[in-house]
């Protein structure tokens, strides 16, 4: 068993990169879709150029995590065949969401997961250390070295490009930074789990690894005026301060070489098609940065759209991204907040999380006090914590592989279930013959 108090391990590199960079021009009348062209162009190429860079560039030095952890796998990958699978998380939230985020940490927690905090700009330097200062303060983060802060962020808008840069700057932050893991998901700080860790790794690893839960439509209706057809430019992607978004009077036609799909900002994507869209040699997933960099909630259309037109990813996607959310009407862009109206319907939907819950809402407390069985400052318990119950169990630690499924799991088994048996949800996926 684990001594409770390990001595003080050496911090992960906490990353200072900005966000990628961008210009244009001050637009004006008639040169608008000129400027467009180039702002979109200069966008891109940025884009490609830092992502070669960073790929370029010298790996962190590998780090031992703590034996008591990972007994097995000292001198192999954590991710090998006979191990649970590995996620990645992309946690983010803006001004005054830092302790939102550090719970939504504790409540996803497991030390087989890799974990990336980020504030954006809007929040201030001084709450992003506290993070940084709160996350490097608790020692099972320190042991297993899956925790990691961005040091240097930037604006993020979530109507804009800007939240699309920030996500894809995300992922690649995380392949770089952390090598072994099988799936990437990105949380909001309203967003929070439905069930524990041990239950979504234990269903997980009965799952093919190349599968991307991506809610997805080729239905585009009222998208077509209102998301697709304008132009906007993004300022997060090239100012320093805030400012509105802008929309230029003109609207462009739809393409032709490929054909759009919306769906939802949140999505759960395969380790192969994060780097496909973002290390691999085919230029649609750049073709489509391009185009959608200038476009309204290009988030919620940038990867249905790349896995719906690609032949190596088509057959890979489940139309469901494993999230509860409430939206009064289809064309609401936010869901609605939930209530404790909410709790009965949302745990029997089988979800993996949830989302938007207000700060501090005792709906987040009752979550945890029924179905994460999670201590208010505490992880939630898992097989790897080998603690005396009631007496903060997860104090002393044991293998990072061991499971202990319940509840949730079965209720993700028959959602999970129930999507790949309808044959109905089979003929909605996007496949091109």
């Amino acid at each position: 068993m684990q001594n409770p108090h390990p001595p003080p391990l050496q911090q992960p590199p906490s990353s200072s990169s900005s966000f990628l960079p961008f210009s244009t021009s001050t637009l004006k009348e008639p040169k608008t879709t000129l400027s467009i062209v180039l702002a979109t162009s200069l966008f891109s190429l940025i884009f490609f150029l830092a992502l070669s860079s960073s790929s370029s560039s010298p790996s962190p030095p590998p780090s031992r995590p703590d034996p008591f952890l990972f007994p097995t796998h000292l001198s192999s990958s954590p991710s090998s065949s006979h191990s649970p699978p590995s996620l990645a998380y992309l946690i983010s939230g803006s001004n005054g969401d830092s302790s939102r985020i550090l719970r939504l940490l504790f409540a996803t927690y497991h030390p087989r997961n890799h974990y990336l905090l980020h504030l954006d700009r809007f929040a201030s330097a001084a709450e992003r250390d506290r993070l940084a200062i709160n996350v490097q303060s608790i020692p099972i983060f320190k042991a297993a070295q899956n925790v990691d802060v961005v040091g240097k962020a930037d604006f993020v808008y979530p109507k804009g490009s800007s939240s699309l840069s920030f996500t894809l700057h995300g992922a690649s932050m995380l392949l770089r930074l952390k090598p072994n893991w099988d799936w990437f998901v990105s949380l909001d700080a309203g967003d929070y789990p439905l069930l524990t860790q041990d239950d979504f790794l234990h269903i997980l690893s009965y799952l093919p690894k190349g599968l991307n839960f991506v809610k997805h439509s080729s239905y585009i209706g009222w998208r077509e005026s209102k998301k697709l057809k304008p132009i906007i430019v993004d300022p997060g992607l090239y100012l320093s301060e805030k400012t509105a978004l802008f929309y230029a009077s003109q609207k462009r036609e739809l393409p032709n070489a490929y054909r759009l799909f919306t769906g939802s900002s949140f999505s759960i994507l395969s380790r192969n098609f994060v780097e496909f869209c973002i290390l691999g040699t085919d230029n649609l997933p750049r073709t489509l940065l391009m185009y959608f960099s200038n476009t309204p909630s290009s988030l919620s259309n940038y990867f249905p759209t790349i896995l719906c037109n690609s032949r190596q990813f088509n057959r890979t996607i489940i139309n469901h991204n494993l999230k509860y959310a409430n939206f009064d009407k289809p064309s609401n862009e936010k869901p609605l907040r939930l209530t404790s109206d909410d709790f009965d319907a949302m745990i029997q939907s089988g979800a993996a999380f949830a989302a938007r819950f207000q700060s501090s809402d005792p709906l987040l407390d009752r979550i945890d006090r029924e179905i994460l069985r999670r201590e208010r400052g505490q992880v939630v318990p898992s097989g790897w914590c080998l603690g005396e119950s009631g007496n903060n169990t997860c104090s002393v630690w044991g293998d990072a592989d061991l499971l202990r499924p319940g509840s949730g799991a079965r209720r993700l088994e028959k959602l999970l279930v129930e999507l790949l048996s309808n044959t109905t949800s089979v003929s909605n996926r996007c496949i091109f013959e």
